[in-house]
């Protein structure tokens, strides 16, 4: 056999082996991303999602009756809802439905508005009554 056709042949031969590699690579890599997609390590980064003021019951605790709307706004902020059919009356709602951070950190989801503080105004936009400062969590 000459060297020419050993040349030839060898040529083939690596250039057949480079497509057979070349295909079994593809196949290791699709195998893998199936494989890997099933996994939970992989899954989908989902958001915490609070919903409305969180509160703690010291915070609620510095109202007192005799407050005006303003010093309310200082000390909680915005409620969640002001009532236009009840406009004497506001409500902190919280809601909390943990995402991968909140799971990862062993936080607890608040449901169905669990922590509600109502605080009721007088005609004159001062405080007469608070409810449901048990609802918040202590700090």
């Amino acid at each position: 056999m000459s060297h020419l056709t050993m040349i030839n042949s060898l040529s083939l031969r690596s250039i057949a082996n480079t497509r057979m590699l070349r295909k079994l690579m593809i196949a290791i890599s699709i195998g893998a991303t199936v494989t890997l997609s099933g996994c939970s390590l992989f899954s989908v980064y989902k958001i915490d999602l609070p919903q409305g003021t969180p509160l703690s019951q010291t915070q609620a605790q510095a109202l007192k009756v005799g407050m005006s709307q303003n010093q309310v706004l200082y000390i909680l902020g915005s409620p969640a809802i002001r009532d236009t059919l009840e406009p004497n009356r506001w409500d902190y709602i919280y809601d909390f439905q943990a995402g991968t951070e909140g799971s990862r950190k062993g936080i607890a989801d608040v449901k169905n508005a669990s922590q509600h503080l109502r605080v009721y105004f007088d005609a004159n936009g001062i405080v007469s009554r608070i409810e449901g400062i048990e609802t918040l969590p202590q700090p």
